[in-house]
C-alpha cells in the first residue's frame, strides 16, 4: 500500500525540508540564483536598468520606511543648510554694532539679544538635523539588514534546490563569494549610500538656492567649479576603475592560493613544494600590490583635486564678495555664509561621483546574485507524490540511460533486479559508472531514459526528501563537521536521544575508542577533523548510518589508509550494518565481496556481467580477469 502525498512544486520548497520560503523578516519577492566571483570594485553590470528594476522589487516591502528615510534625510539636510545664512545674519549684526561703536555713532550698541536668539535657534536647528540624521540612519540600517537577510536566505534555499550538475561546473569559492562579497556590497550600499544620494542631491539643490538668495553674481562664479569638478573626477574614476577590478580579482586569487596551500600543507611539505608555493604567492601578491596602490592612489586624488577646485572658488568668491561689500550690495556676514555654502557645495559633488561608481559595483554584485537565483532548479516534485507505508528494499533498474551532458552518455542500457536484503557489489575500472549508479539511485541526477523503482514505485514519484530518507551512506571520503562526536553521529537522526547515539556507536564498534578520547562523546572535532584517525572517522560515519536505520545502504568498502586492526573493525561494522538491509557496495578490492548475492560488473557505463563470485570466475570473462590481476598482484613478494 502507498499513501498519496500532495506537495508543492520544488520551486517553492526546500529540498528535504518541505517548508515554503516565507517566514523571514521582510518577506519580499524571492526569485530564483549564479554565484559570481568576488565583488569587483568598478565592475559594470551587463544591464544596469534591468538589475536596478529587479533590485527595487526587493525594496518594495519597505517603501513606507524608505519614504520616511528620504523625508528625514531631506529634513536633516535642509535644517543644516539654513544654518550658515542665519549665522551670517548674526555676524552682520555683530559687525554693524562693532563698526558703529568704533565710529562713535550715537546710541550705538551690539544687539546681543538678537545674536543670542539666533544662536539658540541655530542650536535647535542643528540638534533637530542631528536627530533626523540619526533616525534615518537607524531605519536604513534595519532595512539593509532585512534585505540582505532575504538575499542570504534566498541563496541558501536556492543552493538546496540546485541540481548537482551545477556544482560540477562551479567552484565552492564562487558560491561563497555570493554570500559574502556580493551580499556585503549590497548591504553597504543600502546602509551608507542610498540615503546619502538623497542627502547629496538635497544639499546641492538647497545650497544653490541659498547662494542665489545671497548673490546671483557670486553664485555664477561658484558654479564654474561644477564642470571642472565633474571633468576631473570622471578622469580619476575611469583611470582607477580597472585597477579596482584587478584588485578584487587578485584578492580572490591570493585567498584561493592560501586556502589551497593550507589545506594541503602536508602534501606540500612532503614533496618539498614550499618554495614553489611561496613563489606563486609572491607572483599573485605582486600583482595585487600593484593594483591596490594604484587604485588607492588614484582614488585618493579626488579629495585633493576637489580641495584645489574649491579653493579656486573661494578666491573668486572672496574677491567678488569684497567688491560687492564695498559697494554695499551685501553684508560681511553674507560673504561668510556664502563661503560656507561654497564649501558645502563641493563635498556633495564628490559624493555623487563616488556614489555613481559604487552603484555600478552594487549593480554588478546584485546582477550576479539575481543570475544565481534564476539558475534552473531540480525538476519539480510529483504533484501526487507517494510514499510506501513499508519499504522492503526491492530495487529495479529498467533500461536506465544517463549522461552528464547530452553528447556524453556514460550509462547506456542498464537493467538489474535487486531483491530485499541482498548485498549487491558494483565493480569495474575507474570511470565505468559505479558512483554514477549511486547518484542516480538517490536522484542527485535525473535519468535521460528508463526508470529506477523501489518496491515497484518509480523514484520520480517520491519526494526527494522521502526518497533519500530510505538510504544510508558510508563512503570512503568521510564527511564530519566541526562539532562534538555526539553531534556528528546524531546527524544521522537529528532527534535521536543520547542513549541511541551511544547504542549506534556500540553497534559500529566505535564506542570503545570514543570513550578513550578526552571528553569522550563531547570531544569537539576540529575543522579538518585531524584530531582523530582516518579509521576512527569511518567508524563514526558507520555509527551515523546505524542511527539513521535506513532500508537501503550505499557503501564504499575501501579501507585504505587505516591500520589492520581498524580495518577489521570497519569490515565487521559494515557486515553488521548490512544485515537485513539491501546494500549496494562499491567494491575496490574484489576479495572482500566474494559473499555478495549479486555482483554487477560495469565497463563503459554498461553492465557486461552479473552473477555470484564463483559464477563469474567460471565464466572467465572480464570479472575473472580483474580478479586474477588483483590476486596475482597481492601475491607478489616485496623482494620480487
Amino acid at each position: 500500500m502507498t499513501q498519496q502525498r500532495n506537495v508543492p512544486p520544488a520551486g517553492n520548497q526546500e529540498m528535504g525540508a518541505g517548508r515554503p520560503m516565507g517566514g523571514r523578516p521582510g518577506g519580499g519577492p524571492m526569485g530564483g540564483g549564479p554565484m559570481g566571483m568576488a565583488m569587483m570594485g568598478g565592475q559594470k553590470p551587463k544591464s544596469f536598468r534591468k538589475t536596478m528594476r529587479t533590485f527595487l522589487k526587493y525594496l518594495a516591502p519597505y517603501k513606507i520606511q524608505l519614504i520616511v528615510v528620504f523625508i528625514f534625510a531631506i529634513a536633516s539636510t535642509v535644517f543644516s543648510i539654513i544654518g550658515p545664512k542665519m549665522l551670517g545674519k548674526a555676524t552682520t549684526r555683530l559687525y554693524e554694532g562693532v563698526v558703529a561703536k568704533a565710529t562713535h555713532v550715537a546710541g550705538a550698541s551690539i544687539d546681543y539679544h538678537y545674536i543670542g536668539t539666533i544662536a539658540l535657534v541655530l542650536l535647535g536647528l542643528y540638534l533637530i538635523s542631528a536627530a533626523f540624521s540619526y533616525l534615518q540612519g537607524y531605519i536604513m540600517a534595519g532595512i539593509s539588514m532585512k534585505v540582505t537577510y532575504t538575499f542570504r536566505q534566498g541563496i541558501a534555499e536556492k543552493v538546496k534546490r540546485m541540481p548537482l550538475k551545477y556544482f560540477d561546473t562551479k567552484s565552492h569559492g564562487e558560491t561563497l563569494s555570493l554570500v559574502t562579497n556580493d551580499i556585503d556590497t549590497i548591504s553597504n550600499t543600502l546602509t551608507q549610500n542610498l540615503s546619502q544620494i538623497v542627502t547629496s542631491v538635497t544639499t546641492i539643490i538647497g545650497v544653490l538656492v541659498m547662494m542665489l538668495t545671497i548673490s546671483w553674481l557670486m553664485t555664477m562664479v561658484a558654479l564654474v567649479i561644477i564642470p571642472i569638478s565633474f571633468g576631473l573626477v570622471t578622469v580619476v574614476i575611469k583611470a582607477s576603475q580597472r585597477y579596482f577590478k584587478r584588485q578584487q580579482d587578485y584578492l580572490g586569487h591570493v585567498n584561493g592560493h592560501v586556502e589551497e596551500v593550507y589545506s594541503g600543507h602536508t602534501v606540500m611539505k612532503a614533496f618539498n613544494g614550499e618554495d614553489k608555493a611561496v613563489d606563486q604567492f609572491d607572483r599573485l601578491n605582486d600583482v595585487l600590490y600593484g593594483s591596490v596602490w594604484k587604485s588607492q592612489f588614484l582614488s585618493g586624488l579626488m579629495m585633493p583635486i576637489m580641495t584645489f577646485v574649491g579653493n579656486l572658488a573661494y578666491v573668486g568668491v572672496a574677491m567678488l564678495g569684497g567688491y560687492l561689500a564695498v559697494q554695499g550690495s551685501i553684508g560681511v556676514g553674507d560673504i561668510l555664509a556664502f563661503i560656507q555654502y561654497v564649501r558645502s557645495f563641493t563635498m556633495p559633488i564628490t559624493q555623487t561621483a563616488n556614489i555613481a561608481n559604487v552603484l555600478q559595483s552594487t549593480a554588478a554584485a546584485a546582477e550576479r546574485v539575481f543570475e544565481f537565483l534564476d539558475e534552473p532548479e531540480e525538476t519539480t516534485e510529483s504533484v501526487n507524490a507517494v510514499m510506501p507505508e513499508s519499504v522492503t528494499g526491492r530495487v529495479s533498474f529498467q533500461n536506465v540511460r544517463f549522461g552528464y551532458t547530452p553528447d556524453k552518455v556514460i550509462i547506456k542500457n542498464f537493467s538489474a533486479d535487486i531483491q530485499p536484503g541482498q548485498k549487491v557489489a558494483i565493480v569495474g575500472p575507474t570511470g565505468a559508472g559505479k558512483t554514477t549508479i549511486v547518484k542516480l539511485l538517490m536522484r542527485f541526477y535525473e535519468l535521460n531514459d528508463g526508470a529506477i523503482k523501489i518496491d515497484g514505485v518509480d523514484t520520480r514519484q517520491f519526494t526527494r526528501e522521502d526518497l533519500r530518507s530510505l538510504f544510508g551512506m558510508v563512503l570512503q571520503d568521510t564527511w564530519l563537521f566541526n562539532g562534538t562526536i555526539r553531534e556528528n553521529i546524531r546527524y544521522g537522526k537529528l532527534d535521536a536521544t543520547d542513549d541511541k547515539v551511544v547504542a549506534a556507536a556500540e553497534m559500529a564498534f566505535a564506542d570503545h575508542f570514543v570513550r578513550t578520547l578526552p571528553q569522550s562523546y563531547d570531544m569537539v572535532l576540529n575543522e579538518e577533523t585531524s584530531n582523530i584517525s582516518q579509521g576512527q572517522k569511518q567508524l563514526l560515519t558507520i555509527a551515523r548510518a546505524f542511527l539513521a536505520d535506513p532500508k537501503i545502504l550505499i557503501l564504499d568498502e575501501a579501507t585504505s589508509s587505516v591500520d589492520t586492526r581498524t580495518e577489521v573493525l570497519i569490515q565487521k561494522a559494515m557486515e553488521e550494518l548490512m544485515k537485513g538491509r539491501t546494500s549496494f557496495v562499491i567494491a575496490h578490492r574484489l576479495s572482500t565481496i566474494r559473499d555478495a548475492d549479486i555482483i554487477l560488473v560495469m565497463k563503459d557505463g554498461d553492465i557486461i556481467e552479473q552473477g555470484k563470485h564463483e559464477e563469474l570466475l567460471a565464466a572467465r570473462g572480464f570479472y575473472a580477469a580483474l580478479y586474477r590481476s588483483q590476486f596475482e598482484t597481492a601475491q607478489i613478494e616485496p623482494n620480487n
